[in-house]
């Protein structure tokens, strides 16, 4: 093993010495060895390539514990990952592209149409919620607690869209607002309480009935972190029901009391493992 000190290897890296320590702390690029007298950090100089990999990796915006993770992998399945992660950067620039056309159409004074928008009526609906004050990676993990939950012990199966789980913002969730978020699930009226005795964590409320305008999303429109794919395409929808609403001169905050801008999941066929649920964006009115 050739040692050397920790600026010797920041200056053959090309990584700074602040850089090296944090990724000591994280445990994502560790020293071969530490003087107990000292604390001076030393390393391999074998351990230069992993250095290289880690600074490539950042300069592809990959978070310090994905690419701890990466570095334990095989390089082969490490290889599919980070494809799989450039996948996702392009289809969110694509996605971002989109949102740019048309904030670029809107102030030229062109109407662009994102989404189509539709109708329907919902009835009066028993639900199992799960509300609380969420920021916006606090949001998805909220839906993967109540999927959780419904996984363990599951409700009877309603069928259609009536019976499709969604989940309502109240309000704007960001990095300064918090929602709430709620996650809903409709049982049958006639067998609400009973079930609702079986899930304490959930509460039992009656959604009342309404109609609400909506646009369909694609299918991987899925919640996911700040400024992903599925957030772009959220804003789209959102402004796509604010410009049919102003054509038909309705002011979707007039809608029945307690009701806010919700999303449903529809399961597509075949569900497995891996399927992304099909996904609208609704806001009721009066």
């Amino acid at each position: 093993m050739e040692e050397i000190s920790i600026g010797g290897f920041a200056r053959r890296s090309r990584l700074s010495v602040k850089a090296l320590r944090l990724y000591d702390e994280l445990g994502v690029l560790v020293p071969a060895r530490v003087d107990e007298a000292s604390g001076y950090r030393y390393y391999d100089v074998a351990q230069l390539e992993a250095a290289r990999l880690v600074a490539m990796l950042r300069q592809l915006e990959l978070p310090l514990a994905e690419i701890k993770e990466l570095l334990a992998r095989d390089p082969v399945d490490a290889a599919e990952r980070i494809a799989a992660h450039w996948r996702e950067v392009e289809s969110v620039h694509d996605a971002r592209r989109e949102l740019a056309d048309y904030l670029v159409n809107r102030l030229s004074g062109k109407r662009s149409v994102m989404y189509e928008v539709a109708t329907r009526e919902i009835p009066e609906r028993s639900v199992l919620c799960l509300k609380r004050n969420v920021d916006e990676q606090g949001a998805w993990a909220l839906g993967k607690e109540f999927i959780a939950i419904l996984r363990e012990r599951p409700l009877p199966k309603m069928e259609g869209r009536e019976g499709a789980m969604f989940s309502i913002y109240w309000g704007e969730v960001s990095a300064d607002s918090d929602g709430p978020v709620e996650w809903c699930k409709p049982v049958p009226e006639s067998d609400a309480k009973a079930l609702a005795s079986h899930y304490p964590e959930l509460s039992l409320r009656t959604e009342p009935a309404h109609r609400e305008a909506y646009v369909a999303l694609p299918n991987d429109a899925l919640p996911a972190g700040p400024g992903g794919k599925p957030a772009v395409q959220w804003q789209l929808a959102s402004e796509a029901l604010q410009a049919w609403a102003a054509e038909h001169g309705i002011d979707p905050e007039s809608g029945p009391e307690d009701l806010g801008v919700r999303i449903t999941y529809l399961a597509s066929e075949p569900v497995t493992e891996t399927s992304a649920p099909y996904c609208d964006f609704a806001v009721p009115f009066a």
